[in-house]
């Protein structure tokens, strides 16, 4: 183990003050059609109660498709997170958000483009960071307001430049030989360690939280009459042998038409569909379209703990893990079935304008227990930070997050992160920096590439505590 060296301190936020919206003249954006002021009267950090006017039709373009059958095999998810095909559902609607990245629905958007957000009146100017939950901008939308937080943040800074040869292809013929990249956030340290060395690399007290979906079998290759090739991933189960799936190419399919074992029931646009499929499914691994090599074995996708089916996609961190390692930790598990959204690449020019979609979660109410009560907690992969945090903001025990985590965000329970090297431009990597900081992301990811780390679902690891 060696130490690369320190990285650049970062200054302290700006403790937030309490100024009230009306401290300047009302300006032109502050007025809506009938020439009357807007009450701004709002101070930092209170809630908002927002009366919504009758929106206009709501004017939006014909839905992306995915796109006709890729002939060298890649799977569905290529077109919609390498080539960004799948734009957002619908047009995106008024919003209020807090600090924290919850997301409070106040209407329906009455233009087809919005404005740029800008800072409202010179009171809140240079307040650096606000405290969880309040409100940093104000953006007119026709005549509605939205509030959003990490309004300066454009997902273009999720961009980062990778070789193609340090995307692994393959996983490790040992789960726990792969690399691990150590970072510091008190010190700004950073350390080259192996994955079998976590245990110790982590407090005495910590408690290691594991998420334990399966990933489903989902990846279907069907044959049109005539002979067309078609393809359906499953996304989750709505109920029975009810689906929610994507499928391709899209517009060659018709509600009613039976393809094999799946019956396409309704189209739902962007090349989603509402499947039935006849009996358990039973396809291949939903592998990502990065990954070219044939799997020799699927059990390689999934984690050794994994237990709940549902997920249609692997919890990548926990792929480094063997039963001897999980044998050395102090090990808690919650369940979240990974969506494809999770990975969807982020389309919008702001991090505030993307939308995650919802994904079903649930966590036994004596592992909350100990989660909430535990000294230090440390959470394998993302996915179970979006569960953590959002039980940690009062959400259920079982229900669904749709919790966007991106700079800025007050963690409430996760104190280190076990996580892979992810996507640019995905929300993933927002979530890294989120917990690392920006520019130490940027500085970690510009070393792991120097070093030769191993990228993606197969890759190497990173210790952020």
């Amino acid at each position: 183990m060696c130490v690369e060296r320190p990285l650049e301190a970062v200054e302290d936020s700006l403790e937030p003050v309490e100024a009230p919206f009306d401290a300047a003249p009302a300006g032109r954006d502050e007025l809506h059609e009938e020439r009357e002021v807007l009450d701004a009267c709002l101070a930092l950090g209170h809630e908002v109660s927002l009366e919504t006017f009758e929106p206009a039709d709501r004017l939006r373009g014909e839905a992306a498709d995915l796109g006709e059958m890729l002939r060298d095999g890649n799977d569905l998810i290529a077109k919609s997170l390498l080539d960004g095909r799948v734009e957002p559902l619908g047009h995106p609607r008024l919003e209020l958000r807090g600090r924290d990245g919850e997301r409070f629905e106040t209407g329906v958007r009455t233009l087809e483009e919005s404005l740029e957000c800008g800072l409202v009146g010179p009171a809140i100017a240079g307040v650096g960071e606000a405290d969880s939950g309040s409100v940093d901008c104000v953006a007119i939308h026709g005549r509605s307001l939205v509030f959003v937080t990490d309004v300066g943040m454009k997902a273009s800074e999720l961009d980062y430049e990778l070789p193609p040869e340090l995307i692994a292809q393959r996983p490790l013929d040992r789960r726990d030989e792969s690399r691990l990249l150590v970072f510091d956030r008190a010190s700004g340290a950073i350390d080259h360690a192996t994955f079998t060395d976590l245990p110790s690399l982590l407090p005495p007290d910590t408690l290691v939280v594991v998420n334990d979906t399966r990933v489903l079998p989902a990846r279907l290759k069907l044959m049109r009459e005539g002979g067309g090739a078609a393809e359906v991933l499953l996304l989750e189960r709505l109920e029975g042998d009810l689906w929610e799936a994507l499928a391709r190419p899209s517009r060659k399919l018709k509600p009613g038409m039976r393809l094999g074992e799946v019956e396409f029931v309704e189209s739902l646009g962007e090349g989603r569909w509402r499947v039935r499929v006849q009996g358990e499914p039973a396809g291949a691994p939903p592998l990502p379209p990065y990954i070219t090599e044939a799997l020799e074995d699927p059990d390689r996708y999934q984690t050794v703990y994994a237990d709940e089916l549902g997920s249609a996609a692997a919890p990548t961190a926990g792929l480094h893990f063997t039963p001897e390692l999980l044998g050395r930790l102090d090990v808690e598990r919650i369940t979240l079935h990974v969506g494809l959204d999770t990975f969807r690449p982020i389309t919008a020019e702001w991090l505030s304008e993307h939308e995650l979609h919802s994904e079903r979660y649930a966590v036994a109410p004596a592992a909350w227990g100990r989660i909430e009560a535990a000294a230090h907690a440390t959470a394998v992969g993302t996915t179970t930070v979006r569960v953590l945090e959002s039980l940690a903001r009062g959400g259920p025990l079982a229900g669904r997050t749709s919790l966007f985590v991106t700079p800025g965000f007050e963690f409430g329970r996760v104190d280190a992160l076990v996580t892979n090297f992810h996507l640019p431009r995905s929300s993933l990597l927002a979530l890294v920096m989120a917990f690392a900081g920006v520019e130490e992301t940027r500085e970690l990811y510009r070393l792991a590439i120097e070093k030769r780390y191993r990228f993606y679902s197969f890759g190497d690891a990173m210790l952020v505590r």
